[in-house]
Order: C-alpha cells, then sequence, then structure tokens
C-alpha cells in the first residue's frame, strides 16, 4: 500500500523505513531537502513538493501529516486540499489538540475529504519496537488504512485501535501523556531520595536494574532510566530544566474542565514549569516569610 508522508524527522523518517521494511510504499516529503533525499535513498520515494507528492500517489490517496501542531497543521491541510480529490485521506498523526481534530474533521469532510487522527506514541523507539497508535475518525478510511496501522505497531493485532470518532485519538493520546508525566514524576521523586540517603552508598544504576524485573514498579520507561542512569549515574552535564510539549497542560485543563480531581498530573507539569526558573522568586518568597514568622535563616547571595 501506499502512504504519502508530510515531515521526515526522526520520527517521520523512523515511520517511513518501518513501513518500507513491511513491504510498503512511502512518497515522502520535507521542507528540508537532506531528509528527502535519504527517504529517496533508503528505498522509498521522495517528493520535492506536496504537488509531486499528491502526483506521485496512486489510486485513492491517503496523506499521513506529522508537522509541528497548530497552523502548521492547518496550513498543510489547506495546500493538500487543493491537490486531493473527494474521498481522499488526511491523517493527523502528530500531537494536535483534540478540539482542533474535531474542527478540521468538520472542515475536511464538508469538502469532500477524510480525516483521521491518529495519537502516536513510540519516539525514536518506533522503528525497532513498533508503535502505539490511538486512532479517531470514522470506521471506512481507519479500516482502509489497516495495512498501515498493522505495519506501524508493534504487532498486527498489538498496540493499535479505533478508539471512537473523529477528536478522540488525540484525546486518548493526551490523557495517555498526562499519565505519562506523572509517572515520569514519580520515578525523578525516587531515585532522588535514594541519591540523598549518602550513608547507605546506594548504587542507583545497580537498583534501577533490579526493579525492571518482577518489581510492581516495572516499566519500559523504567528500562529508558536504568539505561540512562548506566551511562550517566550522577547526571552530569545535565541542566534541570524540563520541557513539556503541550499534552500535559491539555490533560489538566480537561480535568478541571470536566470536575475531576488530578493532583498527580498536575503537580507533575508545575514541576516541570518550576525547573525552568532561575532562582525563582517563588522560593524566596517562601524564604523571607518563614524569616518573618518564626525568625529563621535565610540563605542570601
Amino acid at each position: 500500500m501506499q502512504l504519502g508522508l508530510i515531515g521526515l524527522g526522526k520520527m517521520g523518517g523512523n515511520m517511513a523505513e518501518r513501513l518500507r521494511l513491511a513491504g510498503h510504499q512511502v512518497v515522502g516529503f520535507d521542507f528540508n531537502a537532506e531528509a528527502v533525499k535519504r527517504l529517496a535513498i533508503s528505498g522509498n520515494v521522495g517528493a520535492p513538493t506536496l504537488e509531486e507528492l499528491v502526483q506521485k500517489l496512486e489510486g485513492r490517496r491517503a496523506i499521513w501529516i506529522m508537522v509541528p501542531q497548530g497552523d502548521p497543521v492547518d496550513q498543510t491541510i489547506a495546500k493538500l486540499e487543493q491537490l486531493l480529490s473527494p474521498g481522499d485521506i488526511l491523517i493527523d498523526g502528530g500531537n494536535s489538540y483534540y478540539k482542533d481534530s474535531i474542527r478540521r474533521y468538520k472542515e475536511v469532510t464538508a469538502k469532500g475529504f477524510q480525516f483521521v487522527d491518529v495519537g502516536t506514541s513510540g519516539g525514536v523507539w518506533g522503528l525497532k519496537e513498533g508503535y502505539s497508535m490511538m486512532i479517531g475518525g470514522d470506521k471506512e478510511p481507519v479500516e482502509s488504512l489497516r495495512p498501515i496501522f498493522e505495519a506501524l505497531a508493534p504487532a498486527a493485532d498489538k498496540g493499535w485501535g479505533r478508539v471512537g470518532p473523529a477528536g478522540s485519538g488525540h484525546f486518548v493520546k493526551m490523557i495517555h501523556n498526562g499519565i505519562e508525566y506523572g509517572m515520569m514524576q514519580a520515578y525523578a521523586e525516587g531515585f532522588t531520595i535514594l541519591e540523598k540517603k549518602e550513608e547507605l552508598d546506594l548504587n542507583l544504576p545497580q537498583i534501577a536494574q533490579i526493579w525492571r524485573y518482577g518489581s510492581v514498579v516495572r516499566s519500559w520507561l523504567l528500562d529508558l532510566t536504568a539505561d540512562a542512569l548506566s551511562k550517566n549515574p550522577a547526571l552530569e552535564g545535565l541542566e534541570a530544566w524540563v520541557e513539556d510539549s503541550g499534552e500535559g497542560r491539555w490533560t489538566v485543563f480537561e480535568a478541571i474542565d470536566l470536575n475531576i480531581s488530578a493532583p498527580v498530573i498536575t503537580e507533575s507539569l508545575m514541576r516541570r514549569i518550576r525547573s525552568r526558573e532561575d532562582n525563582n522568586f517563588t522560593d524566596r518568597m517562601l524564604s523571607i516569610m518563614r524569616s518573618e514568622f518564626g525568625g529563621h535563616a535565610v540563605k542570601k547571595d
């Protein structure tokens, strides 16, 4: 089966290679000409323009969009709508906000096209391990894309599925990432407590390896943590700066809208934001208040 792919960064490139290895042909476009060239060298088909990408696809076209969420997705769809035919399928496989996906579905289907939103998890490991895909959209276009999903997934019958109507794929992926925030925060806090118990001289890489087998806290995330600690046990050369790509914020906003208590996910997001504050004003305010009401010592520059 042919698939058009827009966005040939690390994840997009790995997806194209996994599909090629499974016998599917990818026609790919990226504004980075070197990425297009690498795709062609690997055995897939590179397209220097969107127009050529569409021309190289035969029959009913399916185009997977892997670009940053927001306006880049809207711009890409607007350009493709001028080139495609009724019934062709647009797939947003990036980390888009689910309400944007619902809007795009309505706009795209009103013009005769199909729209599928795919929350995609797997990152740089997807080429080897396969991708987890949470899919939203109408049943017919999703079913027509089954060969693609089966090839990208960890197994044909595992790690992917249509979870509901348009927008639901990105909604489920949003919650998935919110849970990921909380899990990462718990691991980070636990290992920090272990590291601070200096009198026991604990070996963090060893403990991570022990927990990987038989423990109730074992997970793929722990596997990756253990690997990272084995390479850099003291975390040398790293800054205490943690980005967030948006999904955690959206999850917290959704919890508030639904009147759902989600303290772990919310606090994990707040800690990420806190990590970016240099000598932050909040902690200095806390210090001076303790000094005022209790005469507690304060540290000064």
